[in-house]
């Protein structure tokens, strides 16, 4: 059996050497153990602006279980995770953070649950988040809250990309061909079944997290969109109940004044009115927008990613 281990990384230079220690260490381990006969560290650089290539280059050339593609530009961890679940060989992948926020330690315990209970993938989520700023945990809840109420897929509070999976259930991510992919809403999308590892939150090793919050929340946003439709519902009965206040309006001002002559308000009125429909409008338009975009970037038809260099090369 072998095992293949994908890692993107992103101005990781700093960070790279004490990931690479950590998996060596375990994987060693389980060769070892005679739990796997080969294994492989793909490493994708997501176009970083650091000495991360460079630090690739020479883990490379001292250990030929390193592997790495660099792309041509930063194309954002989701192209990073496509491409080295494309390039990966192994019998079973694990995707995971270079940042060692996730575990190496629990590698064993999450291939002993696939290879030998019957399991298609072994998960991991967060049980804590100590260390986050509040606001940031806040609205990661809410995020994971506002999924489960408008997809139908199970997206669990916490989880994390970090998993071991099958041959089959890669093979399967990898058949989904959109653009716009969330890892998150693919994983549990595609099925198969899933062991999780609960364990609380690490703080990374070194280094600083390359995502702030409004990338966050725009990730959020393309997660929704990928995997329902509800938004367009919602958009669609707050129309109708905009259209419904206002019939009653109508009515209520019509009453007042043929029953008890009083003159209709004034424009305060009328403006708070036309924001309040304003925004609704807006609002549903710029859901609409978002499922626009999603279809004018599939319909462009460009690839996930460009590889500028790779270790073939």
């Amino acid at each position: 059996m072998s095992l293949s281990i994908v890692v993107p990384c992103y101005n990781e230079e700093e960070a790279i050497p004490v990931f690479y220690d950590a998996i060596t260490l375990v994987m060693n381990n389980l060769l070892s153990e005679n739990k796997i006969n080969s294994y492989e560290v793909i490493f994708v650089d997501d176009g970083s602006k650091d000495k991360t290539l460079e630090v690739l280059r020479s883990l490379r050339e001292k250990d030929n279980h390193i592997k790495y593609c660099s792309f041509s530009r930063n194309f954002g961890k989701e192209a990073a995770l496509l491409c080295g679940l494309k390039e990966s060989t192994g019998s079973y992948v694990v995707t995971m953070d270079v940042d060692l926020q996730d575990p190496p330690s629990l590698i064993p315990e999450m291939f002993q649950v696939v290879t030998e209970q019957g399991f298609d993938c072994a998960g991991t989520r967060r049980v804590t988040r100590k260390g986050e700023p509040p606001i940031r945990s806040m609205f990661a809840k809410m995020f994971y809250k506002l999924m489960r109420a408008f997809t139908d897929i199970e997206v669990v509070d916490g989880a994390r990309d970090f998993r071991l999976m099958t041959r089959n259930m890669v093979d399967s991510i990898i058949g989904m061909p959109e653009r716009s992919r969330f890892s998150k809403g693919i994983f549990p999308w595609v099925g198969f079944k899933t062991k999780w590892f609960e364990y609380e939150n690490i703080e990374r090793s070194v280094g600083k997290t390359k995502w702030s919050f409004w990338s966050l929340f725009l990730y959020s946003l393309d997660g929704i969109t990928a995997f329902s439709t509800k938004p367009l519902v919602l958009a669609s009965i707050l129309g109708i109940l905009s259209l419904f206040i206002a019939f009653c309006m109508v009515i209520f001002i019509i009453v007042r004044k043929l029953v008890f002559g009083d003159p209709t308000a004034g424009w305060p009125s009328l403006v708070c009115i036309i924001l309040t429909v304003g925004g609704i409008q807006l609002f549903c338009t710029g859901v609409l927008g978002q499922y626009l975009a999603k279809i004018y970037t599939e319909v462009k038809q460009r690839p996930h990613y460009i590889i500028r260099e790779k270790t073939d090369d």
